[in-house]
């Protein structure tokens, strides 16, 4: 097999804002894998705490683990291998994607079919990030009127507290008055214990479906606090990172959000699901700053989920890449063999 990298800059068309910070771009690493003149591609979204902070350093890992020979047409092995050789878990999820793609290629199917799994057909949340009631105003007509979306993540966490986090989802509030909008909160960890019990209660009065990592990764011990007469669901995502982390915490939230590059790619999310259903868990998966082949990439196990969020390729200016598209709100793979991403030729 012949493997090559490129890195490219991909732009946001609104700077997301969560608890953590700002972005407007950053440098994601793409990699082709070829055999027999059929090639795979894989995406690295990098971040530090995904074990890789920029593009280079996700290369690296994986230019370092590639020089000792590996069968790489046997998947699973490949990801425990890198997984024990500590590869950065967003540099393994390009690889990783990239090989189950390249597979599906080989067996001329939709990945998703290969994998056995439904088309999927649950609407996608559209993210918002933190930000001021005013900008609220500005930003959710283009979303709601313009684009036609009617299930929104809203980021809550905000470091100036929760009043601020009240007066942000106000705003998105009023807007439930004129469109049938379905809402979820995404604290990023960005809550106090005593805090997020609080907001839950408050959220729960006001529309919300669930809330996403109430509490900061490493606090997981006052999970059983939130737990206990719970106003909504719970959902883990920092804090689930791969599926040998769900039985820590299974009998203490309702779900778990995966991401490929925090669980390493395609083979991570299908552990996750197995380990999430054994435990009678709901399922959701979420994306970082992806284009579309990774977007594509997820959607192949998004059939099986129980929620969808997979809009950061909705928010490039413009996505390099092709193969995810938003048809009446649900993120739809293409009836072509692979996971059906690939990079536009117009650009």
């Amino acid at each position: 097999m012949e493997i090559s990298y490129q890195i490219k800059y991909l732009k946001k068309r609104f700077p997301l804002r969560i608890s953590r910070g700002t972005r407007d771009g950053q440098h994601n690493l793409f990699i082709q894998v070829t055999d027999n003149g059929l090639t795979g591609l894989g995406e690295t979204s990098p971040g530090a705490s995904e074990g890789a902070a920029t593009a280079e350093l996700a290369q690296e890992s994986l230019v370092k683990f590639l020089a000792n020979p590996h069968d790489l047409n046997a998947i699973f092995s490949t990801y425990d291998k890198a997984i024990e050789a500590k590869v950065a878990p967003c540099a393994l999820a390009a690889l990783d994607m990239a090989l189950w793609d390249l597979k599906a290629k080989k067996a001329r199917m939709p990945l998703y079919q290969m994998l056995g799994y439904k088309k999927p057909s649950k609407a996608t949340s559209i993210t918002i990030g933190i930000m001021s009631p005013e900008e609220v105003k500005e930003r959710l007509p283009l979303i709601l009127e313009q684009d036609a979306i009617r299930t929104l993540k809203v980021k809550l966490g905000n470091p100036a507290g929760i009043e601020a986090d009240k007066a942000m989802y106000n705003e998105v509030l009023n807007y439930h008055k004129k469109y049938p909008i379905a809402i979820r909160v995404d604290a990023n960890g960005g809550w106090s214990a005593k805090d997020a019990k609080h907001m839950m209660g408050w959220l729960a009065q006001r529309n919300c479906d669930y809330v996403e990592q109430p509490l900061k990764e490493g606090e997981e011990e006052d999970l059983p606090y939130l737990y206990k007469n719970r106003a909504l669901p719970i959902f883990l995502d920092e804090s689930c990172r791969f599926a040998s982390n769900i039985p820590n915490w299974a009998h203490t939230v309702d779900g778990v959000n995966m991401k490929l590059m925090k669980c390493g790619g395609i083979t991570g999310a299908l552990r996750i699901i197995a380990t999430a259903n054994a435990f009678g868990l709901k399922t959701m998966i979420g994306c970082m700053g992806e284009s579309s082949i990774s977007i594509a990439a997820g959607v192949a196990v998004s059939g099986a989920l129980d929620h969808i969020d997979l809009d950061s390729h909705l928010n490039l200016n413009p996505d390099p890449c092709t193969g995810a598209p938003l048809v009446d709100e649900v993120i739809t793979p293409l009836e072509i063999a692979g996971h059906g991403g690939q990079f536009r030729t117009d650009l």
